[in-house]
């Protein structure tokens, strides 16, 4: 027994020096491509957020102005911890994300053996090194965002299903609070009940346990609904509201092709060679009647399933799907290495096994460091356009100023100015026209707006007549056949 603890610690400890090391490395390389910081202008929002809580007391994104542009008030509450110790926007926020991926590793190592329990015990460090170097997974985990933490909860909620520890109270307090992380939480009530149900003890019984599955989701749940109620008169987060209404117009697109791009996502890189063990592992799981595994590999083709029904986007790397992707690459590796040993041909399960197992560790390397260039890159682009702009409206405008753009978090962070949020994460009022160029020109101008700052290609209407004030350099933005971000007058106030 104390030789197993003595093994279990230093496999923990080789994936924390692991999972470091792998964070490292992109961060690396990000200072050695631009500079260090975060790869999507979101992370910004969150960081404005829990700066104004941290030092002002306010939920707010601008002072005074209390709203529910926070889709994660976990992670904001979070990340005001690290502004209220001085650690903040970098250091705390990279070490909660390696945590995160240290711990998304801890649990897939301790959830596989009951995935499968054939697995070799010197599996559990590949499972864990697999997802410390799953290249989604490692820039999820450095990009500022709460993507690699609801990860986390995800995996905790199907070991508890997986491996029978399942305190029906505790599971539905673990199902609300990931609500509070990401409203995506919700999806996770499926596998729950489909386990709960199919249990063989007495009809009373399951009943039961249901209700306190429920309860102890209600009780983090439904002081979510009121919060957000309390800041913004709706239910849910602004964001909620926002992204779907922005991107509505990409369900005109064929359902076929919506679930073929989201199913695409999770498989660049690794998870392209497991497609036929998490087929399998499904398979077996319902042959084997163990349901809580089946319930995992429904939850992955759900999560797929509900983003091409109502936000269907797969930029930024598939960023709002990434929390499928553990649960997907360990079904897939514990369905991998069964297809394999259950194979009687010595070819099959010596050679061609082997070579398989090899190949997913090559590949997994080659698209991490495919993933630290891209990260690097992603991250430029944000400093050099969304940064550096930020900087300069701060510096170049007038205190009383008012801003509009599309892209507010690094505005709201570095700008220091007064914000009309086109994108209707903090300007709700927006959201039934954020697509009709003309009714925004109303609204501008009805605000009395001075600034717009913008792509001009994402507003050719509003911008074709103005006056262009500043323009970064765009260095980034253009090797990828983009354009600059421009500050347009369009008020009358310039220092």
């Amino acid at each position: 027994m104390k030789a197993q603890s003595n093994s279990e610690t230093r496999v923990y400890t080789l994936l924390a020096i692991l999972s470091l090391g792998s964070a490292g490395v992109y961060l690396i390389t990000s200072w050695l491509t631009y500079r260090i910081g975060f790869p999507l202008d979101d992370a910004w929002i969150h960081q404005t957020y829990a700066r104004n809580l941290a030092v002002y007391g306010e939920w707010a994104f601008t002072r005074g102005h209390p709203s529910a542009g926070s889709t994660s008030p976990l992670w904001t509450l979070l990340l005001a911890i690290g502004h209220l110790i001085g650690w903040a926007p970098y250091l705390w926020t990279y070490l909660m994300g390696w945590l995160a991926l240290w711990g998304i590793a801890l649990t897939g190592t301790w959830i596989y053996p009951w995935i499968r329990p054939e697995s070799d015990k010197n599996m559990g460090w590949l499972v864990g090194a697999l997802l410390v170097l799953e290249w989604h997974l490692v820039w999820a985990a450095v990009s500022g965002m709460e993507t690699a933490l609801f990860s986390l909860i995800v995996l905790i909620a199907l070991a508890m299903l997986i491996a029978h520890r399942q305190n029906w109270l505790v599971l539905g307090g673990i199902i609300g609070l990931s609500i509070w992380v990401r409203p995506d939480g919700l999806t996770l009530l499926g596998p729950a009940m489909l386990v709960c149900s199919m249990q063989t003890s007495p009809y009373r019984q399951r009943a039961s346990q249901i209700a306190r599955l429920l309860v102890g989701f209600t009780l983090l749940f439904c002081p979510y609904l009121f919060w957000n109620r309390a800041l913004s008169g709706v239910m849910w987060p602004n964001t909620f509201y926002a992204k779907q209404a922005e991107y509505a117009v990409e369900l005109l697109e064929p359902l076929w092709k919506r679930l073929f791009e989201q199913a695409v996502t999770p498989n660049i890189g690794v998870g392209f060679l497991l497609i036929p063990g998490f087929i399998y592992s499904a398979f077996r799981a319902l042959r084997d009647k163990k349901w809580a595994v089946l319930a995992g590999s429904l939850w992955v083709v759900g999560y797929l399933v509900v983003y091409a029904l109502r936000l269907p986007v797969t930029y930024q790397h598939g960023r709002y799907v990434m929390p499928m992707m553990p649960v997907y690459f360990l079904w897939g590796l514990a369905g991998t290495t069964n297809l394999f040993h259950w194979s009687s041909s010595i070819l099959w399960r010596r050679v061609l096994g082997k070579a398989w197992l090899v190949s997913i560790g090559l590949v997994c390397v080659v698209f991490w460091y495919q993933g630290a260039r891209a990260y690097g890159r992603d991250v430029a682009f944000i400093e050099s356009e969304m940064v550096e702009t930020s900087l300069w409206v701060h510096e170049n405008t007038e205190p009383d100023a008012l801003v509009a753009a599309h892209d507010i978090g690094a505005l709201g962070y570095f700008g220091g100015r007064r914000l009309l949020d086109m994108a209707g994460l903090v300007s709700p009022e927006v959201i039934p026209f954020l697509r009709d160029e003309a009714q925004l020109e109303k609204w501008l101008t009805q605000e009395n707006a001075d600034f717009l700052v913008t792509f001009p290609s994402w507003y050719p209407e509003l911008t074709k007549a103005l006056e262009g004030v500043f323009r970064t350099e765009g260095a980034y933005s253009q090797a990828f056949d983009g354009e600059s971000m421009v500050v347009y007058r369009w008020g009358l106030r310039l220092r």
